[in-house]
């Protein structure tokens, strides 16, 4: 088995801290979190939860991009949200980005996410090579 294949990109933001913003191993990529900072600045962007899902989606198509992946060749995502009640939102904004892909997908509602967004979402993807 050969050691797994680092991703980074600045088409997402720099890790935050001791993580990578993907790596790829056995066919598969495996995406940190993603949440709506700006990859040119590591800041927060401004604007609500419909804005802030465009950022991390942007932010998360960079990642599978740099692996040689697109949406459709996500197999599932997890969505974390602060609220729940902004699901339908998210919700929407993910539908319409992720075009005719279908991934499994799993979303939670946690207490708090990093600097205080109110969304992140990780993959994983099949990727070729």
């Amino acid at each position: 088995m050969s050691a797994p294949r680092t991703i980074q990109t600045p088409d997402a933001p720099a890790a935050i801290g001791p993580y990578s913003q993907g790596l790829v191993a056995q066919g598969l990529l495996f995406t940190a979190g993603q949440i709506a900072l700006d990859p040119a600045t590591g800041a927060v962007i401004e604007g609500d939860i419909a804005a802030q899902t465009e950022q991390v989606l942007r932010n998360l198509g960079g990642v599978l991009k740099a692996a040689g992946a697109s949406w459709g060749d996500v197999l599932k995502t997890t969505v974390y949200v602060r609220h729940m009640s902004d699901f339908p939102t998210v919700n929407e904004v993910y539908g319409r980005v992720l075009g005719a892909a279908r991934p499994a997908r799993s979303t939670v509602e946690v207490s708090g996410l990093p600097r205080g967004v109110l969304v992140e979402i990780d993959a994983v993807a099949a990727v070729r090579g």
